[in-house]
């Protein structure tokens, strides 16, 4: 299943609130909350009062990817404020195994991810245990970004593993999808796409009923 997921670290946050219930209007099922601690990425965003406090008035999936060194430390307190799944970082973690196995001991769906240097094949002994996998196709910190295009084989090569072993992982994407974009990564493989000014930027209602457009005319042509 095709999911866009908008990433409110290009959301206005002096209108937040107003702006989830637009796209929660629209129909938005996943909502993407990029959490930087100022250490692994180099940028600081947000943590668990502004989830905490957006949680009480969404019913929206809560997609909570975490940037930061060590995220094992804080895992049950963001399940706490409402995330309903924690991606994690593989170059983030000491011992990656234990982390998300306490993310799948906490009952939320597990998030592995990679930046756009790390191989494939330095997470594969981890996928019967995620339920999806998110391709940094951008270097992680910052909005507004462009898409690498070396990613794209990545996605392709993530896709090919996870179809051989019969496994039933999700591919998401995040970094520099927009209209130019949107495509390759789909026929690469992914079904998650994070998006944040494409989806920010302007009229944010029709904006996301543009994209949820372009994903199902795309779909359509691939299935």
């Amino acid at each position: 299943m095709y999911q866009l997921c908008p990433s409110i670290l290009s959301a206005d946050f002096n209108r937040l609130g107003e702006q989830i219930r637009i796209l929660e209007k629209e129909g938005i099922q996943w909502l993407h909350i990029d959490v930087m601690d100022g250490d692994f990425v180099p940028s600081i965003s947000f943590g668990m009062p502004v989830i905490k406090s957006i949680r009480k008035e969404s019913r929206m999936f809560f997609d909570v990817h975490l940037m930061v060194t060590e995220p094992e430390r804080y895992i049950q307190d963001f399940v706490d404020c409402g995330a309903d799944s924690i991606t994690v970082h593989a170059e983030a973690c000491e011992d990656l195994e234990r982390t998300i196995e306490r993310i799948r001991d906490a009952g939320v769906k597990v998030g592995l991810s990679i930046k756009p240097a790390t191989p494939v094949n330095d997470i594969s002994h981890m996928l019967e245990d995620v339920d999806f996998v998110l391709v940094m196709t951008v270097q992680p910190g910052f909005g507004g970004q462009k898409y690498i295009e070396d990613c794209t084989e990545k996605i392709q090569e993530l896709k090919e593993l996870i179809d051989r072993e019969g496994l039933d992982v999700d591919i998401q994407v995040d970094g520099g999808i927009n209209e130019d974009t949107l495509e390759t990564v789909m026929k690469a493989g992914a079904n998650l796409f994070v998006a944040g000014s494409w989806v920010f930027e302007g009229d944010i209602a029709a904006n996301v009923r543009h994209i949820q457009n372009r994903i199902e005319e795309i779909g359509d042509t691939i299935e």
